[in-house]
């Protein structure tokens, strides 16, 4: 895989997009629960502010992504990343706290336009049979920063500052244009140009394709679902560790430790088998075993079963982004990836969001346990919607 320049360009620049988010991230986090005292539902617009965007830009950036040339549009999001990350420096020095949440929010809208020109570029020039692989290497680096980003970020803050964390992300979001910078040029046959019609024209025939396609269907409804589920809890984890643990709000970073560590592990697995698994097979186990370790998080106050319940969430996450991502990329053809990737995504990025908003609410009306329960049930639905598309008889054995 890494002989492909593609691959290898694309993972290095993910690498320092990697480091600049986690950095960022996580000071954004410390600095709000210093000022508001450990609100909840400040936390909330935390993730409000990073996942709003996917679900509103992401059809319209991959509708753009399939008109525009891929590598151009990679490298402008990142260098555009880096500005506004200077922007939200600048504000917070004369404006009020919730300047930061600016950053986060015009990085991910940019994140829109780059992640579906990334894929369309892995369909173009990654052998279909080598793509879920690709998919698990991405995922195992995404594990490695679970592990090393909160410490990373974590120490730069304590240590700096809000002001000296910007200017990291800052710089990591610069370089990694750079790098994608040495790409080779654009194929003719991958820019918009080729592509006829008007914007509108193009997007509704996304959503035909969406719904003219039986496991993109029912990709919709599973993320639909697993949405609401994974809404609910991404906010309130900072809670396990402080009323759950008892433990102070920096212990945080230990439990996303654990959960990466976990993630590294399932990713290699995964690795190591991706032509022998069916994505479908990998998203309903995913999600199967992530209500589990979601309802065990919610009621425990040992923190080694909450420890254990992080194991198992981590281990499995990349079964559900490989297999969601393998089942997007090998039921779409290569001018529809950035449209259908836009219209799927805002499914599972909306319902985030709605759930994101009230997670701080429920928890204040209900309580954690509770929270963390529905969210788990939800999960649970996910999977069985799933149960059409799972193989049958002697097939399951062997998952081919």
């Amino acid at each position: 895989m890494f002989r492909n320049p593609y691959v290898r360009t694309i993972v290095v620049s993910r690498i320092l997009l990697q480091l600049g988010i986690w950095i960022r991230n996580f000071a954004i986090l410390l600095y709000v629960t210093d000022l508001t005292n450990n609100d909840p539902q400040a936390v909330s617009w935390i993730s409000v502010a990073e996942y709003a965007p996917i679900f509103v830009f992401a059809i319209i950036g991959g509708t753009f992504a399939d008109r525009w040339r891929p590598k151009r549009t990679m490298v402008w999001c990142d260098v555009l990343s880096s500005l506004s990350a200077v922007a939200v420096l600048v504000a917070l020095m004369f404006g009020p706290w919730y300047s930061v949440l600016l950053g986060t929010l015009v990085s991910a809208v940019f994140s829109q336009f780059s992640q579906p020109s990334a894929m369309k570029l892995f369909k173009q020039h990654v052998p279909g049979e080598e793509l879920q692989g690709v998919m698990a290497m991405f995922q195992t680096m995404v594990a490695v920063f679970m592990v090393v980003g909160p410490m990373i970020g974590t120490v730069i803050y304590q240590n700096y500052g809000i002001e000296v964390s910007l200017v990291v992300t800052a710089v990591m979001f610069l370089v990694s244009g750079f790098v994608l910078s040495r790409l080779p040029k654009d194929e003719m046959t991958s820019v918009g140009a080729v592509i006829q019609g008007s914007f509108r024209q193009e997007l509704a025939e996304g959503f035909r394709y969406v719904y003219a396609n039986s496991a993109l269907r029912t990709l919709v409804m599973t993320f639909a679902v697993s949405g609401l589920a994974a809404g609910l809890i991404q906010p309130l984890m900072l809670f396990v560790a402080i009323d759950n643990l008892g433990q102070d709000k920096t212990f945080l970073q230990w439990l996303l430790m654990v959960n990466g560590a976990a993630m590294l592990v399932g990713g290699g697995v995964i690795m190591s088998a991706a032509k022998k698994l069916q994505p479908q097979v990998l998203l309903a186990v995913g999600l199967l075993l992530s209500a589990l370790g979601t309802v065990m998080m919610g009621w425990s106050e040992s923190i080694l079963l909450t420890m254990a319940a992080q194991m198992i969430n981590g281990f499995f996450y990349p079964w559900i982004h490989v297999g969601i991502q393998t089942m997007i990329m090998r039921n779409t053809d290569t001018a529809f990836i950035g449209r259908v990737g836009g219209a799927v995504t805002p499914v599972f990025m909306g319902m985030m969001v709605i759930s994101m908003s009230l997670a701080g609410y429920l928890m204040d009306q209900l309580s954690l346990v509770t929270v963390f329960t529905v969210s788990g049930v939800l999960f649970l639905a996910g999977a069985s919607i799933l149960g059409p598309m799972l193989p049958k008889g002697r097939k399951s054995a062997d998952f081919t």
